[in-house]
């Protein structure tokens, strides 16, 4: 594995290859990360990762100098995985010579609700850097993960308009085995938090059933998803049920298409997000609870 800091260096590795699959990181990787890199692997070669913890996606009171960098680890994690042919790791110099006074704005309806309500900026950031990085690899292909569903959207939709030559590809979000998403910032996490953690996969998961099971108060079922960690400590930004298109709100009583349940909440000091997809499910059975019907476990 070649390991690179600047662009033109970039470049001169890349120089004549038209299939390149590329995988943009923060580092301190994870299981996860590796899952993007196999992705990558099966759709282009060769494989260009990247890490880089990027200032423009953290707010002012968020972690941008705790966030963990972990370069030496993650590159003996790369060589052993042996699916990256180019790691680009950059400094913040190399990638922001002069302030960047163009930004890529996040489109509105989108990148404006739940994270981008919650972390303001945070989708100027990514699609800054995205679009940055994106230019200095020029890939074809580039791998991203489910975990940060909306942010897989933004990009997509930012390719779209930008008429970007780049295929975005999803990668399931990888969990442990009790259920928790995969996360750099788990590592924040203390003994007790950690195995309270997969909690809110339970609750997406229960939302998920409920659905499933022909309910369709929708407003219910997320109130009691919430209290259910708000009592055991958890501070809820949202959790709430999306339609997959455009994480738009889905209403109750319909006949609902795919939907997403999507959720950030913060345990302790460590802000964790998760989702579960939800396949298209028709009008509550004879016999469901309709809309306004008590519950059970509500």
């Amino acid at each position: 594995m070649k390991v690179v800091h600047t662009v033109q260096e970039l470049r001169d590795q890349l120089r004549g290859q038209l299939r390149v699959s590329f995988v943009p990181t923060m580092g301190n990787l994870h299981e996860g990360h590796l899952a993007l890199m196999r992705t990558a692997r099966q759709h282009g070669d060769p494989v260009v990762a990247s890490i880089f913890v990027n200032r423009l996606q953290f707010g002012p009171n968020e972690d941008f100098h705790r966030y963990p960098r972990t370069l030496a680890a993650d590159i003996e994690k790369l060589e052993r995985d042996r699916n990256v042919y180019v790691l680009f790791a950059p400094s913040e110099e190399e990638l922001y010579p002069e302030p960047q006074t163009y930004r890529i704005q996040p489109p509105e309806g989108l990148g404006d609700i739940l994270e981008g309500q919650f972390r303001p900026g945070f989708f100027e950031g990514v699609t800054t850097i995205v679009l940055k990085l994106f230019s200095c690899v020029q890939p074809r292909v580039a791998v991203f993960g489910k975990k940060d569903y909306q942010q897989l959207m933004v990009v997509r939709q930012m390719c779209r308009q930008f008429q970007l030559p780049v295929e975005v590809i999803a990668q399931e979000t990888v969990r442990a085995d009790d259920g928790l998403a995969l996360s750099s910032r788990n590592g924040y996490l203390g003994s007790a938090e950690r195995a309270e953690a997969p909690r809110l996969y339970r609750a997406l998961q229960t939302v998920r059933d409920r659905i499933l099971a022909g309910e369709r108060d929708l407003g219910a079922i997320e109130r009691a998803a919430v209290a259910e960690l708000s009592q055991h400590g958890w501070n809820v930004d949202y959790l709430t049920v999306r339609h997959q298109s455009d994480l738009q709100p889905a209403k109750s009583g319909e006949a609902l298409p795919a939907t997403v349940v999507v959720a950030a909440a913060r345990l302790g000091q460590t802000r964790l997000i998760d989702n579960l997809e939800i396949p298209a499910a028709g009008v509550p059975a004879a016999g469901a609870p309709a809309a306004g019907d008590p519950i059970a476990g509500a």
